[in-house]
């Protein structure tokens, strides 16, 4: 799937759609990977998916504190149905697969209550598993995002 987001309301929107593509989890937690350049939205596309999973709390980056955990009110939303948590890490400042190890990793991708997204794969890749859903974006030189996923991954 493509997506060429223009607005916070069209990023929404393919929040939403993203959130539609994930199968149910079955047998560990669902990992969705976000690359792309500094800036280019990774976590304004966490804010949007945690929104409609119905997550009140401020979602911020956790570029420095690395992993952030909300709970999902299952009651709330019909998507939170499949998942009990959102977790948002932030692999930036990390160097290797191995400094995943601290966040309790492994532990939460064993969880299928878990949704875990996860920013700058490409820097602790030695450690993932296959991703249920990769995401590239990237900025267009007139501001807008470009959003790539392939849904049957």
């Amino acid at each position: 799937m493509e997506a060429i987001v223009k607005s916070r309301e069209e990023l929404a929107e393919a929040a939403r759609a993203l959130l539609a593509c994930l199968a149910k989890p079955h047998g560990g937690a669902t990992l969705v990977t976000l690359s792309g350049e500094l800036g280019v939205g990774k976590t304004a596309l966490v804010q949007e998916i945690a929104r409609a999973l119905g997550v009140e709390d401020t979602v911020t980056s956790p570029t420095f504190v690395l992993e952030k955990i909300y709970s999902l009110d299952s009651a709330r939303d019909e998507n939170a149905l499949a998942f009990s948590h959102l977790v948002h890490i932030d692999g930036y400042r990390l160097t290797s697969g191995a400094d995943l190890r601290p966040l309790g990793f492994d532990e939460l991708m064993k969880d299928p209550g878990n949704l875990v997204v996860l920013e700058w794969p490409e820097r602790v890749a030695d450690a993932l598993p296959p991703a249920a859903l990769p995401v590239s974006l990237t900025l267009l030189p007139d501001g807008s995002r470009h959003i790539i996923y392939d849904p049957a991954l």
